[in-house]
C-alpha cells in the first residue's frame, strides 16, 4: 500500500474491495458460478487479475451463505527468470491450499513457434491442458480463471474484427473436453478498478516475459482503442458490454439463431417488431454516467455524428 497517504489509501481500498465483492457476488448470483460443496480451482498466474481474483473469493468465501473450498493453483512453465519463490512465499501467508504446478510448456513453445510469430495460441493450448488434468486430479468441480470485463469485451471485438464472428468470452462455459466447468467471476468488474486494487493490495505481481513481451499483438491495439474511448467518450465501454446482455436475435442477420424463414405477419403487435421507416430509437444520454451535463451534452453531440 502507497505510503503517501496512507488514511486516503486505505478509504480507497475498503471502497474498491466492496464494489470488487459486490461484483463478483452479483456474477456468481447470476450465473449460478459456485454452488453448496464446489471445490474452487483458482488460477494464479502471478499477474493483478488472478490475485485480485483469488483475494476476492476468499473475502466471501468467509460470508457467502454457502459453502465452498478453494484451492489456489499456479502453472510454473519454465520461463527464463521465473521467480519460482513469490508465489509459494505469498500464498503461505494465506494459510490457504495451493499446488505448484510444474511443466516446461516454455521449451515446447519455443521450439515450436519460429521466432517473432505470436506464441499465444501454442501457449494457451498446452496450458489449458495441463489445468484440466489438475483439475480432475483434484476434483475441483469449478476451475475459476481472472479474465474481466474488458478482456470480454476485447474479446468480441477480435472475434468480429478478425474471425467473423459475434462471440465474445463467456462468464461460464463447460471446458473444450466437456468435464469441466470453467467460471469467470471477475465478468462484471473493470480491469482499472482491478488494477488500482491491485497496488494498493501490494501483490507481488509476477510479469510474463514470454507472451507478454510480444508488443503487436491484436488484442493490445484493441484494448488501446478501448482506453482512447474510455477517455474520450465515457459510457460506451458500459454501453457496450450491457449490449452483450441485451441480444435482440430478430435484428441479427443469423438464421440459425432465428428462424427468419417461418416470419409471418400477424393481427396483433409482433414483440420487438421493427420500426422500418422511424430512424432507432437510442437514449444516448441514459448511456453516459456523469455528473457534467454540459460536459455530456458536448459528447452527446459527438456521438451523434
Amino acid at each position: 500500500m502507497s505510503m503517501q497517504n496512507p488514511k486516503s489509501d486505505r478509504l480507497t481500498l475498503n471502497k474498491l474491495q466492496k464494489r470488487l465483492r459486490r461484483e463478483v457476488g452479483r456474477a456468481i448470483a447470476d450465473f449460478n458460478m459456485i454452488e453448496d460443496g464446489d471445490k474452487v480451482m483458482c488460477c494464479l498466474s502471478g499477474g493483478k487479475d488472478s490475485y485480485t481474483l483469488l483475494d476476492i473469493l476468499l473475502n466471501l468465501q468467509q460470508h457467502a451463505p454457502i459453502s465452498f473450498s478453494i484451492i489456489a493453483v499456479n502453472l510454473d512453465q519454465k520461463q527464463p527468470g521465473f521467480p519460482e519463490d513469490v508465489l509459494p512465499n505469498y500464498l503461505s501467508t494465506l494459510n490457504i491450499d495451493y499446488l505448484i504446478v510444474e511443466e516446461d510448456t516454455y521449451s515446447i513453445v519455443k521450439e515450436k513457434v519460429p521466432e517473432g510469430k505470436t506464441t499465444c495460441a501454442l501457449c494457451s493450448r498446452l496450458r489449458r491442458g495441463i489445468l484440466y488434468s489438475t483439475a480432475k486430479k483434484l476434483g475441483a468441480t469449478k476451475i475459476a480463471l481472472g479474465h474481466h470485463r474488458d478482456d470480454m469485451i476485447e474479446t468480441l471485438l477480435l472475434n468480429m474484427f478478425y474471425g467473423g464472428k459475434m462471440k465474445a468470452m463467456p462468464a461460464k462455459l463447460v471446458s473444450d473436453d466437456g468435464q469441466h466447468m470453467v467460471i469467470r467471476p471477475l465478468a462484471y468488474s473493470r480491469e482499472k478498478n482491478i488494477a488500482k486494487y491491485a497496488n494498493l493490495k501490494n501483490f507481488p505481481i509476477i510479469p510474463c516475459n514470454l507472451c507478454g513481451s510480444q508488443e503487436n499483438l491484436q488484442r493490445k491495439q484493441i484494448k488501446a482503442m478501448l482506453n482512447q474511448w474510455d477517455r474520450q467518450f465515457p459510457g460506451r465501454i458500459e454501453s457496450m458490454f450491457r449490449a452483450m446482455q441485451n441480444i435482440v436475435p430478430s435484428h441479427m442477420v443469423d438464421t440459425g439463431l432465428f428462424d427468419f424463414q417461418s416470419l409471418a405477419t400477424q393481427d396483433q403487435p409482433f414483440v420487438d417488431g421493427d420500426q422500418a421507416f422511424d430512424p432507432p430509437n437510442i437514449d444516448y444520454q441514459a448511456n453516459i454516467p456523469s455528473e457534467n451535463m454540459e460536459e455530456d451534452a458536448a459528447i452527446v453531440k459527438l456521438i451523434s455524428l
